[in-house]
């Protein structure tokens, strides 16, 4: 199974593609920054979110897609900029009909740390563990995209077994 991960932003958009392989281990794929100039206006940033996420999936088409969810942003402009880049990222993925889970920062924290408040230092070294990244770490929004991706497997893996069970 394979599974892309998004952590949008509308000057950095991280993204990760992780593969179940044999044995239930997970192995990363691909994983990348999007770098959007904030001097650029914004339809143009958002336009390379868009074509640089359609080239991501056309390479390694993942199977499905995963986002995290929108959390509570102290600055109103900064959240406004979020959900513009976000949404840039839910139509690519919408344009080719992949499925779209979505989970809290807590929720994916939780999944590939341990721990709900992890801080992106925390999240690069676990992520570098799971999917054994040697050497140089992905940086710190490829690293968010890629523990979305893990978050995903682990749920989805356990919700297939309480659902086998049944």
């Amino acid at each position: 199974m394979r599974v892309m991960g998004i952590d949008p932003g509308s000057i950095r958009t991280g993204y990760g593609v992780v593969e179940k392989i044999g044995g239930g281990s997970l192995k990363a794929i691909a994983y990348g920054v999007l770098y959007t100039p904030a001097s650029r206006p914004l339809p143009e940033r958002l336009h390379k979110i868009h074509q640089g996420l359609k080239e991501v999936i056309m390479a390694y088409k993942p199977e499905m897609v995963v986002a995290e969810s929108i959390f509570l942003a102290r600055n109103v402009r900064v959240a406004l900029s979020l959900g513009q880049a976000r949404g840039a990222a839910l139509l690519t993925v919408a344009e080719f009909g992949l499925p779209l889970y979505e989970y809290s920062p807590l929720e994916i924290k939780q999944a590939a740390v341990g721990y709900g408040r992890a801080d992106k230092s925390q999240i690069q070294a676990m992520i570098g563990i799971l999917l054994g990244l040697s050497g140089k770490l992905p940086p710190p929004d490829a690293a968010d995209a890629l523990a979305a991706a893990v978050c995903h497997l682990h749920s989805f893996r356990l919700k297939t077994q309480l659902t086998t069970k049944h």
